[in-house]
């Protein structure tokens, strides 16, 4: 199973200033629907368990997670979060704390629009697909993703 370590603003969500994302029902941001193909172009017959590492990851329970994602057309099966971020650490931070308990997972990829990642230690930064943050994922980077899955040689079921 391939862990995909998803960030939402800027990679789900466009960050545009000047354009007031819409909410939905469910209380959260609708995402883009040029990041919601790619990353089912990604999740098309793999098994991945999203970790969210993104700032919003504990406004919800897991199980709403699950629906806000589905009601984006997006279909998961296992999902999961980083810890809650109480000393406000960097998402660089926060991913390394992460994988300091996660040492034996190698069959990772992080998707995010962060800077700070530029600086993870190379066999985390080696894993990352980093997202424009006034775009967010694109059809391209899910390309690279998937090429990097093949290069990484992960397990696809």
């Amino acid at each position: 199973m391939l862990l995909l370590l998803l960030d939402i603003d800027g990679v789900m969500i466009a960050a545009n200033s000047w354009r007031r994302p819409e909410i939905l029902a469910d209380g959260f941001t609708e995402f883009n629907t040029n990041a919601v193909m790619a990353l089912n172009k990604v999740l098309t017959n793999m098994e991945v368990e999203v970790v969210l590492t993104t700032s919003h990851k504990f406004k919800f329970t897991l199980n709403e997670w699950l629906d806000i994602f589905k009601a984006r057309n997006i279909h998961l099966t296992k999902i999961s979060r980083l810890p809650d971020n109480v000393n406000h650490s960097d998402r660089k931070t926060e991913i390394l704390n992460w994988f300091k308990q996660h040492t034996s997972v190698n069959n990772l990829i992080i998707l995010d629009d962060d800077k700070s990642l530029n600086s993870l230690p190379e066999f985390l930064k080696s894993r990352l697909i980093q997202t424009s943050a006034s775009v967010g994922f694109t059809n391209y980077l899910a390309d690279e993703m998937l090429a990097l899955i093949e290069e990484k040689q992960y397990e696809y079921a």
